[in-house]
């Protein structure tokens, strides 16, 4: 009895059980393109170029090593203490 009070009631109001819909024709296709900026090429090398570069300044590290190893090396007690205070007070 309900099956059809329902068909009853879809046809009162023009309801059909499935709806078809119209392919669209003629539709472009369409491609998406990416263009980089000059700005952003040269953003890209200097990355490159600092990801391929060492974070060990063999230089610094022999000069000190000579130092130490001579006994020439000396750590202010006070300029130790205010860089162990600023590098505190910066976090």
């Amino acid at each position: 009895m309900r099956i059809d009070a329902y068909n009853q009631i879809a046809q009162l109001y023009g309801v059909s059980k499935t709806a078809r819909t119209q392919k669209t024709q003629g539709t472009a296709s369409v491609s998406d393109q990416v263009s980089i900026s000059q700005a952003g090429r040269d953003y890209q090398i200097a990355k490159k170029a600092v990801s391929e570069a060492s974070d060990i300044r063999e230089d610094k590290v022999a000069q000190l090593k000579n130092m130490v190893n001579s006994g020439q090396y000396q750590v202010n007690g006070d300029d130790f203490a205010s860089k162990l205070l600023e590098k505190y007070n910066s976090l």
